[in-house]
C-alpha cells in the first residue's frame, strides 16, 4: 500500500478502494484487464494522532491492469521494472483526497490537508514459502509526497519498512493479508501534519516547528471473498502507534493510537478475454 495512504483520512480513494484490499489470487491466471464498479465505508483517524476520526463513503469507478511491466492493482500504480523468484522492483504512483481542517478541532483555521500523491521505488523481497501456510515477504518502499492545493508543493518524502504475510485458498476464492512495519518521514511531511505556524497559534495551540524521524507503527489484517466470479467483497482492520512518534510535543498531536477499520466490495462490468499470462 502506498505509504501515505494508508494514515490520511480518506485512504485508498483514488486507487478505487485497490490498497484496502488484500493480495488478489495469482494475477497470471486472471485477466489483463478488468473494469467495474467499486463501494466502501471507511472511518479512520484524521491524521496520525488525531483525536477526532473521518468517516468516507466512497461510490467509485476502477481500473486493474496487470502488464508484465505497467500495473494497476490492489498493490498500486506503477511499472514493474523487475520480477523474480525471490525480488520485486516497482515504480510507483498513488494518491489521496484532500482533508477540511474546520473538521478537526485541534486544526481548525489552519490551512486544510490538501490531495497528496506519492511517487517512488519500492522493493519486494519474497525471503520465505511456507507452502500451504501462506508466503512471508519484505516490502521497503520510499515515496516522495506532492501536494495538489493551488498548485503542485512537495511535501517531502516518506518510508515504510514492513512484513506482510498472504495466504490465498480455495483456488483464489479468498484471500488475506496481515503486516506489520513503521513509517518514517522527514521534516517536511512531518511539518506537514504537525506544524503549527506563529499566525495559527492561538493560547490553546502555541507555535511549533516539526522534527523528522518516526511516525508511527502500524499492524493490520485485511481480507477479501469472491463471491462469484464479478462480486469480490472485501474488509481491513489496522491498529497504529503513535507512541514513539517524533513530534508527540506538537499541540497538534492528542493520541497515543489509532485504529481504522473498512469493508466494501468490487463489481467487475468487463473484462478482457486475454489473460495476464499471455
Amino acid at each position: 500500500m502506498p505509504t501515505i495512504l494508508r494514515f490520511i483520512a480518506p485512504a485508498s480513494a483514488l486507487l478505487a478502494l485497490a490498497p484496502a484490499m488484500a493480495a488478489e489470487p495469482d494475477a497470471r491466471n486472471l485477466p489483463l484487464w478488468e473494469a467495474g464498479i467499486g463501494a466502501a465505508v471507511f472511518n479512520t483517524p484524521a491524521y496520525p494522532g488525531a483525536s477526532d476520526r473521518s468517516n468516507r463513503n466512497l461510490v467509485l469507478p476502477f481500473l486493474l491492469y496487470r502488464g508484465k511491466v505497467l500495473r494497476a492493482d490492489q498493490q498500486g500504480i506503477g511499472a514493474r521494472l523487475l520480477d523474480t523468484d525471490k525480488v520485486e522492483f516497482d515504480v510507483g504512483l498513488a494518491g489521496a483526497l484532500p482533508s477540511r481542517s474546520d473538521d478537526v478541532e485541534a486544526r481548525r483555521g489552519m490551512p486544510d490537508l490538501g490531495t497528496l500523491v506519492e511517487f517512488g521505488p519500492r522493493v519486494k523481497y519474497k525471503f520465505a514459502d511456507l507452502g500451504g501456510a501462506g508466503r512471508l515477504r519484505f516490502e521497503l518502499p520510499v515515496r516522495a509526497v506532492i501536494e495538489a492545493r493551488g498548485g503542485l508543493r512537495r511535501q517531502g518524502w516518506t518510508t515504510e519498512p514492513r512484513f506482510v504475510w498472504e495466504h490465498r485458498g480455495d483456488a483464489g476464492r479468498w484471500t488475506m493479508e496481515a503486516q506489520v512495519g513503521a513509517v518514517f518521514g522527514d521534516r517536511r511531511i512531518h511539518g506537514y501534519f504537525y506544524d503549527v505556524a506563529p499566525q495559527y497559534a492561538t493560547a490553546d495551540r502555541p507555535a511549533y516547528r516539526a522534527d523528522s524521524g518516526l511516525m508511527l507503527v502500524r499492524t493490520g489484517f485485511g481480507g477479501t471473498l469472491r463471491v462469484n466470479p464479478d462480486v469480490r467483497v472485501f474488509a481491513f482492520v489496522r491498529l497504529d502507534s503513535y507512541a514513539g512518534n517524533a513530534n508527540r510535543d506538537s499541540p497538534l498531536f492528542r493520541k497515543d493510537t489509532g485504529a481504522s477499520a473498512g469493508v466494501g466490495f468490487a463489481w467487475t462490468l468487463a473484462r478482457s478475454s486475454k489473460r495476464a499470462n499471455d
